[in-house]
């Protein structure tokens, strides 16, 4: 029988209630708006970043940092756009500004398990994207950063019951997504994160392969990223928990292992990888958080 220890009966009205207390900074906005405006330039997207020099000098960080691989280091944000292009740099403007958006820890959440757990996928997410071929690997890595967004939302509306159901989901071994979708909240945090990055305006990719990262073929339009971000999601916990390859192909859906080809050998290839990465992308994207389990 699901329990009903709160008023809220969807994703999008818990949705309503955060992003009356929580929005991305008005910087992202701007440049999101110029990067919708056709008469807008690239020179104009790199001055309203400028304005904002802790945020110019996260951007060119990230940039910078092995995990990209650029070949030239990247002084300017002039010199960012000209190279990454404006979709790339919107894409770390959008990580970095979720990261922000969201800085004061809920009830019941540890922020450094939280944090470490979403680089974690989103290193994952980029490292499946080079073995299925992807050019555009940078938004995938994005996807896979904001895979748990939703739970900022419900820890911080919900924290009790959402603490209550993460404890219930462990103790029975079931899925957390099951867990909250049918004994606590009729919807699970894929939904709400989803809906969260609708509110936002985020890019459909990015709404599609957060609220489906559980169900990747029901995606409307990105089945293949979702299941990218499906499978990085299953990786990088069974990394994290010391869990064998086989393992991990055990949980994810037959869908997803068909549109990746993911297979034991790529996941080894994959993992070996993890860690080279994981400590430095965590300190540039979410300065002030340590590595945590």
């Amino acid at each position: 029988m699901k329990r009903e220890p709160h008023s809220i009966a969807t994703a999008g009205e818990l949705v309503d209630r955060v992003t009356d207390l929580v929005s991305l900074p008005d910087i992202y906005l701007r440049v999101q708006q110029l990067l919708e405006d056709s008469d807008s330039s690239l020179a104009d997207v790199g001055r309203i970043i400028s304005t904002d020099p802790a945020l110019a000098a996260r951007l060119l960080k990230i940039a910078n940092s092995p995990f990209f691989g650029m070949t030239a280091k990247i002084e300017t944000i002039s010199r960012a756009i000209t190279i990454l292009g404006t979709r790339q740099l919107h894409d770390l403007l959008l990580a970095s500004s979720v990261a922000s958006a969201f800085r004061d820890a809920p009830a019941h959440l540890d922020m450094n398990r939280f944090w470490t757990r979403s680089v974690r996928c989103a290193v994952t997410a980029r490292l499946l994207a080079f073995e299925c071929n992807v050019l555009d690997s940078e938004r995938l890595f994005v996807a896979g950063l904001l895979h748990d967004i939703g739970h900022l939302v419900m820890y911080r509306m919900l924290p009790e019951p959402s603490a209550e159901a993460a404890a219930c989901a462990e103790a029975q071994g079931q899925p957390l997504a099951e867990v909250e979708r049918e004994l606590f909240f009729g919807f699970d945090y894929a939904e709400v994160g989803g809906a969260l990055l609708q509110r936002w305006r985020i890019p459909v990719m990015l709404q599609e392969c957060v609220a489906h990262q559980n169900d990747p073929q029901q995606a409307q339009k990105f089945c293949f990223e979702s299941s990218i971000v499906h499978c990085a999601t299953v990786i990088s916990a069974a990394f994290a928990n010391n869990e064998k390859p086989v393992d991990a192909l055990g949980r994810m859906t037959p869908f997803a292992i068909r549109q990746t080809g993911i297979n034991e050998t790529r996941i080894e290839r994959i993992e070996t990888r993890i860690m080279q990465h994981l400590a430095d992308t965590l300190a540039v994207l979410v300065p002030g958080m340590r590595l945590a389990s």
